[in-house]
């Protein structure tokens, strides 16, 4: 079964430097039926004015995974993690026991367009760690795989068993994917547009919660991006 969540269902706060929009639960928005999907717990999408962005600010045993659509983001933590992630690259930061950090918009001209997600980690208490990575082309055409409990084919290990996958299709491309026996996934349009095998349409910005299916398969609309999450 595939349930949509729409785009214009989602949540949103417009804090003038910041317009978001919260797939599930987040800050002042709270919907009961909306409270995460298995380990995943936060599906923001933000879009934050030049300069602009998050001061330093605290956070623990969650597992959060940043993806850039457009403009720069420039990072600082407690662990001594840092850096500018442009479109191409993904963040990761295991909070663990606890860390601090911030997020700003790195350009003072261009507006900054990303994803911001949370999962719950399957490990309380430990430490903190940071890392970034280039995905770039490796993602066109085909699911590539960005984060995993194991670490496998160069993506991030994460405290969760839960794989992500990034994808860039062109127009008229499809892709597909397999699920294990007992897993979920969440299917996530960041840009663009698909088409379901069986007709539903998803814009970008739509979600889709994933049970009790052995495949999915997608056609691109249009030029698009896409999350995919396997989850345990």
């Amino acid at each position: 079964m595939i349930t949509i969540r729409k785009n214009a269902d989602r949540g949103h706060a417009n804090h003038g430097w910041l317009d978001a929009r919260h797939t599930f639960s987040f800050a002042n928005y709270h919907h009961p039926d909306h409270m995460g999907f298995r380990s995943l717990r936060v599906m923001n999408e933000d879009r934050i004015n030049p300069g602009a962005g998050f001061p330093p600010h605290p956070h623990q045993d969650m597992e959060i995974i940043t993806y850039v659509l457009e403009g720069s983001l420039a990072h600082k933590d407690s662990t001594g993690g840092g850096g500018v992630i442009t479109p191409g690259m993904v963040q990761y930061m295991s909070a663990g026991t606890g860390v601090t950090h911030s997020e700003f918009n790195a350009s003072d001209e261009e507006p900054l367009h990303l994803y911001q997600i949370w999962l719950l980690p399957n490990k309380r208490g430990a430490a903190p760690r940071y890392e970034e990575r280039r995905i770039g082309d490796a993602r066109n055409g085909r699911l590539k795989l960005v984060a995993s409990a194991d670490g496998r084919d160069e993506s991030f290990q994460i405290r969760q068993d839960a794989d992500l996958y990034a994808a860039a299709v062109k127009e008229g491309e499809s892709l597909e994917h397999a699920f294990g026996a007992g897993r979920y996934g969440w299917l996530q349009v960041a840009r663009g547009g698909i088409e379901l095998p069986e007709g539903s349409i998803m814009q970008a910005g739509d979600g889709a919660k994933i049970e009790d299916e052995t495949r999915l398969s997608f056609k691109a609309l249009a030029d698009s991006e896409i999350l995919l999450f396997d989850l345990a």
